[in-house]
């Protein structure tokens, strides 16, 4: 496997910035945003359950209603692509059992050798205490995996804004999402800088490494 030089790395992040003004001409290529949309799938999750969807808003005029509930802010309907958080609302014996089932398929093992494994995600999400902020639990799902598309992104060379500046009931009730058991939690708008963007070039705000990491 090819090893990502450290200066690369860091390289990229600290070009990327949460971009305010995008070039709407500027549209990400097909291959790429393939990639980033398989990043999101790759993203890790607690159990590896992925308790939630990510819904990628192409319609122009479904945009403009979601730019209206969002500040008004021309991310929204500027940037190339548009992907919206969605955490689930809930989770069941039946959610557990299908993400079972689906280790069993995929790795070939029988499914009542991974039954201490379903009692344990049963015991703590649906059973358990966690089970009474199971919504603040799967949020923190979806911001993990926020943060591993905005890291793509950078790798791959293409701007993105992550955004709550938004009325998450009114992209709820436009998206049609707590029918499907589903509740926006954050947006993500991805694509190229505009190039009188005043904050691409801003130096970066950051507290000194002493000050933020801790050795023990």
């Amino acid at each position: 496997m090819e090893t990502l030089s450290t200066n690369t790395l860091l390289v990229r992040l600290k070009w990327r910035y949460a971009t305010k003004k995008f070039d709407a001409a500027k549209k990400i290529h097909s291959s790429i945003w393939s990639a980033l949309e398989e990043a999101l799938v790759l993203s890790p999750s607690s159990y590896g359950l992925q308790p939630y969807r990510f819904v990628v808003i192409a319609d122009p005029e479904l945009r403009k209603k979601l730019r209206a509930v969002s500040w008004d802010q021309p991310q929204v309907t500027d940037a190339s692509h548009f992907v919206v958080f969605a955490r689930k609302l809930a989770m069941t014996e039946a959610d557990v059992e299908r993400f079972v089932g689906l280790i069993a398929e995929t790795r070939g093992s029988a499914r009542g050798s991974l039954q201490g494994y379903y009692d344990m995600m049963v015991g703590d999400l649906v059973k358990g205490p966690r089970s009474a902020w199971i919504e603040e639990w799967t949020a923190r799902q979806t911001y993990i995996a926020l943060g591993n598309l905005l890291t793509s992104a950078a790798l791959l060379g293409v701007d993105a804004c992550p955004m709550e500046g938004l009325d998450p009931a009114k992209y709820d009730e436009i998206l049609g999402l707590a029918a499907k058991g589903y509740g926006t939690t954050n947006v993500c708008a991805l694509g190229y800088r505009a190039d009188d963007d005043k904050y691409a070039d801003a130096k970066k705000v950051r507290f000194p490494n002493n000050e933020l990491i801790e050795h023990c």
